[in-house]
């Protein structure tokens, strides 16, 4: 069992458009606080064995300069990895699927205190980078809701779940009532950081709707132009 809304709202989300490079891009910014000393925590993000505990399996060389590919998901580059030091730790990789210009992620922990870290997430998407009329159709939510599926595993996994749970069962918990709560709530909080970003409320509900219908398969791509 879950509890949708406590870890929707254990959560914090935002969504900037606006120069990264002198690029216009996407920026989303997700963060959590998990019950674990930042050592543990690192590890849990970058262990080859503990990754596949809370997100998917896992292969490449988990090194700087190496290569990583998650399966049937995204892959990349590690382009920077600085292990705990001072409270602080983070990492940055390239995140695409093998089309196009790939987004960028920085992972960043913080000790909150000896036995809490916070996990901040942020991807960034230069807007040439989507593909054209994708941001306006589907919003932030569209990998808002992935992100934010891979921030309840590793709550799980902190929370006693050591022995994670396989990609099957997961797919199958997404298309339960409980999951798509979920999901639905995710949309929903997506969507209020996009209009908190200047995007009009209808059309910022809009494209959370589509998202949602495309995540439960309840409206069929072909339905939502």
């Amino acid at each position: 069992m879950v509890d949708v809304n406590a870890q929707i709202d254990a959560v914090t989300r935002s969504i900037e458009t606006k120069e990264v490079d002198d690029a216009l891009a996407y920026v989303q910014t997700l963060a959590q606080t998990y019950p674990s000393p930042i050592d543990d925590v690192w590890d849990a993000v970058t262990s080859a064995e503990r990754i596949p505990r809370w997100f998917l399996p896992v292969s490449g060389d988990l090194r700087l300069g190496g290569n990583y590919q998650f399966e049937g998901n995204a892959g990349g580059e590690i382009r920077r990895c600085d292990p705990p030091n001072g409270g602080q730790a983070g990492y940055t990789v390239t995140w695409g699927m093998g089309m196009g210009e790939p987004a960028i992620v920085n992972v960043r922990l913080v000790a909150v205190d000896a036995s809490s870290t916070r996990l901040e997430l942020e991807n960034v998407a230069t807007a040439a980078s989507v593909p054209e009329g994708f941001w306006e159709q589907f919003g932030p939510s569209a990998t808002g809701i992935g992100w934010d599926q891979g921030l309840l595993g590793l709550a799980l996994h902190f929370a006693g779940g050591a022995d994670g749970i396989a990609p099957e069962e997961a797919a199958a918990w997404v298309a339960t009532d409980e999951g798509k709560s979920f999901m639905r709530r995710s949309a929903d909080e997506w969507a209020a950081a996009q209009q908190h970003d200047g995007t009009a409320a209808d059309v910022a509900k809009a494209a959370a709707d589509r998202t949602y219908g495309m995540y439960t398969g309840e409206v069929p791509p072909t339905d939502m132009g």
